[in-house]
């Protein structure tokens, strides 16, 4: 089966066209991702801005163009945080399927945890009884996912993403020592207060996925143009990320575009995503994680395919 899943999320605005077998193996056809900043100021107003809603209709325009040419059997669109947060999310929704032909709702912080969890665990063995993290840093949430083999066994979806804390604690270009701290403090409670003791101590290894962890990736491979294969199955430890963090939090806005690894796009917000993934796998007992490309695209898809 061809299917086509796109993903409209707080920060960014994805397409995945791919062939899935009945054995539920994938064969990428057509990839693509853009910064698109949907949620750019939810937080604060509750609402999805009338720029950031064209920056996501300009970018669907392109998409609808690649997936008719394609021609997929099935084509699905999964909206997450920033819709979910807004006021006119559902207004948005009903544009989405109107104007792009696109089967697309609104999926909630569960569904897309274990939309992600599908996507990065499709290559692994089933008997695989490694506890195993997912991570899945958006724009607007973080979810946090805990399974064996293919199985989830916990997930929660936490209210902590780049744009959503950018917004909230990073005001200086570059951002002072004490917003830092208060982003890092702030993401520690959440985590705190939303995955049980047990859960924390729970975890073996971990994935992580979407695009702070990919774009981490990048910068350590020093990649120019950016190259999925040598990202995907990519480890980087704790030490790593404390460095990528220093550098790049001593850095403007407009110098981290020039990073060699970092989509310009991606400048505004990596800092607060490397904030995030550093919570995250210290909160777990990490010290390393792996990275990868199948995300909620590849979850979707094959949920679609019927083949999970």
């Amino acid at each position: 089966m061809r299917v086509a899943v796109v993903d409209v999320g707080t920060n960014s605005t994805r397409l995945l066209v791919a062939e899935i077998d009945a054995d539920g193996r994938v064969e990428e056809l057509y990839r693509e991702s853009q910064v698109t900043r949907l949620g750019a100021g939810v937080d604060a107003t509750g609402t999805l801005a009338d720029q950031s809603i064209s920056r996501v209709f300009a970018t669907l325009d392109e998409y609808r163009r690649r997936i008719d040419e394609l021609a997929p059997s099935d084509a699905i669109a999964v909206l997450t945080s920033a819709v979910r947060d807004a006021s006119n999310g559902a207004a948005f929704l009903e544009q989405v399927r109107d104007r792009y032909g696109l089967d697309a709702r609104t999926i909630d912080g569960d569904e897309e945890a274990q939309l992600t969890f599908i996507g990065a665990t499709s290559q692994r063995p089933r008997d695989d009884q490694t506890n195993l993290l997912v991570v899945d840093i958006g724009g607007g949430s973080t979810e946090l996912v805990l399974g064996r083999g293919h199985e989830m066994r916990f997930h929660v979806s936490t209210q902590s993403g780049v744009v959503r804390q950018t917004e909230r604690h990073l005001h200086s270009d570059p951002p002072q020592h004490d917003e830092l701290v208060d982003l890092a403090d702030e993401v520690r409670a959440i985590i705190t207060a939303a995955v049980p003791k047990a859960e924390l101590a729970a975890a073996e290894a971990g994935i992580a996925v979407a695009g702070t962890a990919t774009a981490c990736a990048a910068i350590a491979l020093e990649l120019e143009p950016y190259d999925p294969d040598r990202v995907e199955g990519y480890v980087l430890d704790q030490a790593t990320f404390e460095l990528l963090l220093a550098r790049l939090a001593d850095m403007t806005v407009a110098a981290r575009r020039d990073v060699v690894g970092l989509h310009p796009d991606r400048a505004p917000t990596i800092v607060a995503g490397v904030v995030i993934l550093l919570e995250v796998i210290q909160a777990f007992g990490l010290n390393r994680i792996t990275v990868s490309e199948h995300d909620i695209l590849r979850g979707g898809g094959l949920r679609r395919a019927g083949v999970v």
